[in-house]
């Protein structure tokens, strides 16, 4: 059953683009004096369909759901490090995750499974210890690697096939605090966490 994999998990894994978001991209032109990336494996792959715009001319912007932004910090209060893999790259993208703490981040990532090597080699966790969030056919490599495979609403059918889970929320909506809970709950952390989440920020205002 997928909660008795749950209860393994010790890392979750979001895919970005229909999971984080709800799979919008939106082109704007750049300020003429804004900073811009210089990032070697960005500019690598610039020409490369798929990997982002890397422009002098062009930011590439995503919107994010604050409910999947709680969900995140609930899996660190609840002891889970979170990922965020993605094939495309974007500034947008390593400011989300620098404002939520994610653990592990890897844009350009055209092969996850090659990706999931390199997370496993830096955290000493195993396959079974790690669940995935997808949505795409780019996913299914990772996903079937994991230990606890996940599946936005949304997803494309050959992602639901072979999912452990299906959140019943869709990418950009609420999925990734759908996962986060799913997986709290099945190790039996959830309500603690929540509590622990809103005694913070309450006494942050009372002080």
């Amino acid at each position: 059953m997928s909660t008795n994999r749950a209860t393994k998990i010790k890392v979750i894994l979001f895919d970005v683009d229909g999971v984080l978001t709800d799979g919008s991209i939106w082109l704007f032109p750049a300020p003429s004096s804004g900073p811009r990336s210089t990032d070697e494996h960005a500019q690598k792959h610039a020409d490369l369909p798929g990997f982002g715009i890397i422009s002098q001319n062009m930011i590439e912007a995503k919107g994010f759901n604050a409910h999947d932004g709680t969900g995140i910090s609930l899996a660190r209060l609840g002891g889970l490090k979170t990922g965020m893999v993605t094939k495309r790259i974007s500034e947008t993208v390593a400011l989300r995750a620098r404002d939520l703490k994610i653990d592990f981040l890897y844009q350009g990532a055209q092969n996850k499974s090659e990706t999931l090597d390199k997370i496993l080699a830096e955290s000493g966790y195993r396959e079974e210890q790690i669940a995935y969030v997808g949505d795409d056919v780019i996913d299914l490599p990772i996903m079937r690697r994991c230990g606890l495979a996940i599946a936005v609403a949304n997803a494309r059918p050959q992602v639901k096939a072979i999912a452990h889970y299906e959140t019943p929320s869709r990418g950009g909506h609420g999925a990734a605090r759908d996962a986060v809970e799913y997986i709290l709950e099945a190790q039996g952390t959830l309500e603690e966490v929540v509590d622990a989440y809103i005694y913070a920020r309450t006494s942050v205002r009372e002080q």
